[in-house]
């Protein structure tokens, strides 16, 4: 372990502070292989795939046991409110309406939660986009609370979770994003995201260590 990162982890756990995780789009339709049949998920990622929800799962309930907030942040595609750029980007038609494929739209089975649920009390959001920061009061709400650093997980790697890490980073908020509690539907996509983000937006974790750090500072 670097100097540098001991120094890191040590601002973190510093008696008094408040670290919450952020769980991002562990959705039916972005997590349950029988929804993502277009991407023509290969074996290996399905079986990855099934690995990382688990390892969320296990988080959300060691976070709760330790007393850290669990923030749920969720798409919901509003068919009132089409997302005309994404529209342009992956159909070419700007002035598309919403179509009935589209992922999380609001109301839908694809938009539940898959195999977690928020519990009574613990802040959610839904997004429109990628980041859980565009559009919505999360920043307020969590400073509100007393939030002093966030572990974000979720799906996927290089799209929302790095949309929500990339703002939150920006907004002043210290992220830690565990490697082996996120995913994307390439194995060599979810690497370059990972390098991504450790570059330029978040340190680099696992869930044990995670585990870890909320017990320095929740005993």
């Amino acid at each position: 372990m670097s100097a540098l990162r001991d120094a890191q982890l040590a601002q973190l756990t510093r008696p008094g502070t408040t670290p919450a995780l952020v769980v991002v789009d562990v959705q039916r339709d972005f997590g349950d292989p029988a929804a993502l049949g277009a991407y023509g998920l290969t074996e290996e990622v399905v079986a990855e795939l099934d690995a990382t929800v688990t390892r969320i799962g296990a988080l959300v309930d060691a976070a709760r046991e330790a007393g850290v907030p669990v923030v749920w942040v969720e798409l919901g595609s509003d068919p009132a409110r089409p997302w005309r750029s994404s529209n342009w980007l992956r159909e070419g038609d700007y002035d598309a309406p919403m179509a009935p494929t589209e992922p999380c739209i609001v109301g839908s089975a694809g938009a539940e939660w898959y195999r977690m649920q928020p519990a009574d009390g613990e802040l959610r959001v839904v997004k429109r986009g990628y980041s859980g920061f565009l559009g919505t009061d999360l920043d307020q709400r969590m400073r509100s609370a007393g939030y002093d650093w966030l572990t974000i997980v979720g799906l996927t790697s290089e799209c929302c979770v790095d949309a929500t890490a990339q703002d939150a980073m920006q907004l002043d908020w210290p992220v830690v994003v565990p490697r082996d509690a996120t995913a994307a539907y390439d194995l060599a996509v979810n690497e370059a995201a990972l390098v991504q983000l450790e570059l330029n937006v978040a340190v680099l974790s696992d869930s044990d260590e995670v585990v870890s750090l909320w017990k320095r500072v929740t005993a």
